[in-house]
């Protein structure tokens, strides 16, 4: 009969692995969440700022820029916007601003207007 030592590190290295994979995967989930968040906020910004889909980028990139925040936070507060007309004042001037500089209009009033 032979018998098959087990190395030790063996059982370490692959719980080691299997956390990295798992890490790997919610970061992948997470991407392609915001991916789509960002997506929906540039189709909302070149529906109603009549834009194409590169200015909608740029539009974007724009606010978060001048607002200092992350891109994909600003997509979010663009698409609670559409939910409840509801839109900070610092992401309103720096939308408007970004859609005179790439697009024809300005946005639609809030519900607080």
């Amino acid at each position: 009969m032979k018998y098959v030592a087990s190395i030790p590190h063996e059982a370490d290295d692959e719980t080691g692995r299997i956390v990295e994979l798992q890490q790997e995967v919610d970061q992948l989930k997470e991407a392609v969440t915001s991916h789509a968040v960002v997506d929906q906020a540039m189709g909302m910004i070149v529906a109603l700022g009549r834009v194409g889909p590169d200015q909608g980028w740029a539009v974007l990139q724009y606010v978060s820029q001048h607002t200092n925040i992350k891109l994909r936070h600003v997509a979010e507060l663009i698409l609670i916007w559409g939910w409840n007309g509801v839109m900070p004042p610092e992401i309103r001037v720096e939308l408007e601003e970004a859609l005179d500089l790439y697009g024809p209009t300005q946005i639609p009033a809030s519900a607080q207007e």
